[in-house]
This record gives structure tokens, C-alpha cells and sequence, in this order.
């Protein structure tokens, strides 16, 4: 019985998943156009499904207490449960990706900008060499 209900609980977490996977494709698509008042937004439908995913998540801990994930469904032997937990970790992969992708693409772009604001206002500090020959800053 146990099985039948954390099996519902983990396919209710797929679907919140799911929309942080939308939510972050989103956010791609927004860094890549440029559009920072869209990216803005962004933040807060993801603290909206973040709650949603840790209500989710407290849910599942009540259920199965300390005990671990793994452990419940090698002993549980229920093969729809065994799906859907392979399913979460692909989702969660695939969201980390995403993740990693959308903050290296804006890490990128910011060091772009310090770059042409350097070109724009250059530092007026007299530069003078060091004891190596080097110029120092």
C-alpha cells in the first residue's frame, strides 16, 4: 500500500519537474535573446515551483521516514515505482544541465559586458612597471 501511494507522490514530483524543466528552457531562451525584464520574471515562477517540489518532497519524507529511496524499492520489488524514480533522476540530470548551461551562458555574458565597459571608461591609474618588467595595475 505504501508503494501504490509513494508511487503517486514521486509521479506528482515528475509533473513539478517538468515545469522547472519549461521554466529553466525559458530562461534559455531568454538569456540567448537578450530579454532581461522576461529573465526577472523567471525568478519568481521559480520560487513558485520550488515550493511546490518541497511540499512534494516533505510529502515523500513522511511517507518513508529516514529510510533511503533506493533501499525502499529494491525491497518493494514494484516495478511502477522503480519507473518513476528512474524517471526523476533523468529529470534532475537533465534540469542540472539545463541549469549549468543557463548560468554559464549569463556568467558569459556579464563578462562580456565588464569587458566593454573596461573598452568604454578605461582605469585613468598611471601604469608603471614592477621589478619584473611587468606593468603593474
Amino acid at each position: 500500500m505504501i508503494t501504490v501511494e509513494l508511487t503517486q507522490i514521486i509521479n506528482s514530483e515528475i509533473e513539478v519537474l517538468k515545469n522547472i524543466l519549461n521554466i529553466l528552457d525559458e530562461q534559455y531562451k531568454h538569456i540567448m535573446e537578450k530579454n532581461v525584464f522576461e529573465l526577472d520574471a523567471i525568478v519568481d515562477k521559480m520560487k513558485i515551483v520550488n515550493r511546490e517540489l518541497a511540499e512534494r518532497e516533505m510529502e515523500r519524507r513522511k511517507l518513508i521516514g529516514n529510510k533511503n529511496m533506493k533501499d525502499i524499492i529494491r525491497e518493494s520489488k514494484y516495478e511502477q515505482l522503480d519507473k518513476s524514480y528512474r524517471k526523476v533522476n533523468m529529470l534532475l540530470q537533465t534540469i542540472k544541465l539545463q541549469k549549468d548551461t543557463n548560468e554559464l551562458l549569463i556568467r558569459q555574458q556579464m563578462g562580456f559586458n565588464n569587458q566593454m565597459l573596461n573598452i568604454i571608461n578605461p582605469r585613468r591609474e598611471i601604469k608603471t612597471y614592477n621589478s619584473y618588467g611587468n606593468l603593474s595595475r
